[in-house]
């Protein structure tokens, strides 16, 4: 299968052809065009920060990357097995030109990516990707002399440093927590979580932790993305420890879900409606999410008197909004918290100290707590469309069919109907069609996929 080059980076199977999966050759092409775009942004700056999950393929790609980078003069602080956030973190605190980050997120371990950082510890905006993924496809790269080459050194404390931040934050609160004696379970899928997430609680004041897939090895238990699916040991772990409440968290730690005290996941929306709530309970202002995120969101920021805003999915998006509007939180509904007091970017680490702190200030249970917020069901279906099968064609006709609803074609296509809404549209991470349906009740929301999937064939 081909490459997928999207505003997520670049990302690919290992082993394979060149240019169908993510090769050797393809590594250096890529990190050869960021490292020159790097140079051409900021000719003085000549250090870029780069950082791994715990893939098997992680240390190979570190390597191309890491010489590829000082054959072009670049000076690289590797921080090892690390977090995306993380890695944004020291991109910004070294004043580094930029960052890659080598992790395919909730992809299987088969998989691997860069994911490309600018000055700011942002991801780079869909013009600079494509400026990259130009200069990729050029053959007149030109690398330094012996005596240029640049330096490369290791760093293994940013976990700790980015740890020490979120402490620092005025709204996370380790003395209640402290206070609260949670007993919690943790899922980190054999990846980078298992180092950072254990660290964290007990930097909060954490004793009682039940560690689930902890060992940063790549060996991922089950599939990684934090589905409620694919959390059925964690949920299991949760109620037979009598655990107060459960977290899991991909693979680069980005994304954070939680599971109640009964053992019943929230679903992977709610953990930034949770830290919104919290968040605008003492920060009034604004929030912003993807066009995929809960219309809960949007509800609790008019309840707190916030003007909500959509974007396209991909953090890139939603991190230009939250500038724009000025939001004090936003993020996406897959479990991926943005909280600017820190940094812009999706960032798992603090969505648990956020999150922590309310249920300490609150008193609440897991369970109460997630019942305050109003209750969205919602659906989410891959689609395999068939190669005759043209996705313009078919987003044209469904357009179309329900042109007396309401309909949003920022991002593929979103429907609003009465009682929910359906959004379907390509997907940035893998070779599939994303389709969204949210409602209040499964049943509703289980029909109105129904509805559009029926439709699919006819349109194309």
């Amino acid at each position: 299968m081909p490459l997928i080059k999207s505003i997520s980076g670049i990302r690919g199977t290992i082993g394979g052809r060149v240019g169908e999966s993510l090769t050797p050759i393809d590594i250096v092409a890529l990190t050869t065009a960021f490292g020159r775009w790097l140079i051409k942004q900021q000719p003085s700056a000549k250090t870029v920060i780069i950082g791994r999950d715990a893939r098997p393929s992680g240390p190979v790609i570190t390597q191309l990357v890491t010489g590829t980078l000082q054959s072009l003069g670049i000076n690289v602080i590797d921080l090892g097995l690390s977090t995306t956030p993380t890695v944004a973190i020291a991109v910004q605190q070294e004043k580094a030109c930029g960052g890659i980050v080598i992790t395919a997120s909730h992809n299987p371990a088969e998989w691997n990516a860069l994911k490309l950082f600018n000055q700011d510890g942002e991801f780079i905006d869909p013009a600079s990707a494509e400026e990259v993924f130009a200069l990729a496809q050029q053959n007149d790269h030109t690398f330094v002399p012996t005596e240029q080459l640049g330096q490369h050194t290791t760093r293994e404390d940013y976990i700790d440093q980015h740890i020490a931040q979120i402490l620092a934050l005025p709204l996370v609160d380790a003395a209640a927590i402290r206070r609260s004696n949670f007993k919690i379970a943790i899922d980190a899928v054999n990846s980078t979580g298992g180092i950072a997430v254990p660290r964290l609680l007990q930097a909060l004041g954490v004793t009682h932790i039940e560690e689930l897939n902890c060992v940063a090895n790549g060996q991922f238990a089950h599939n990684p993305e934090p589905l409620s699916a694919h959390l059925t040991a964690l949920c299991t772990v949760v109620k037979a420890g009598k655990c107060d409440l459960g977290m899991a968290v991909d693979p680069d730690v980005d994304r954070l879900v939680i599971i109640d005290e009964k053992g019943i996941p929230w679903g992977e929306e709610y953990t930034l409606v949770a830290a919104a709530d919290y968040v605008l309970g003492h920060t009034p202002g604004n929030t912003v999410a993807n066009l995929s995120s809960s219309q809960a969101l949007k509800d609790i920021t008019a309840q707190h008197g916030g003007q909500y805003a959509s974007t396209p999915v991909g953090e890139q998006y939603v991190v230009a909004k939250m500038k724009t509007t000025q939001a004090v939180i936003g993020g996406e509904g897959n479990g991926g918290v943005i909280y600017p007091s820190l940094h812009y970017g999706r960032d798992a680490l603090v969505g648990i100290a956020l999150l922590l702190s309310h249920l300490a200030r609150s008193g609440k249970e897991a369970s109460a707590l997630r019942a305050r917020y109003p209750n969205y069901v919602m659906v989410k279906q891959k689609i395999q469309l068939a190669p005759e099968q043209d996705l313009t064609v078919i987003l044209d006709g469904l357009k179309q069919q329900y042109s007396n609803y309401p309909i949003n074609t920022q991002d593929g296509l979103k429907i609003m109907f009465e009682h929910g809404w359906v959004h379907l549209r390509r997907s940035n991470t893998e070779p599939i069609i994303r389709l969204y349906a949210e409602a209040r009740g499964e049943e509703e929301a289980e029909k109105l996929a129904a509805a559009i999937t029926q439709q699919i064939p006819l349109c194309s």
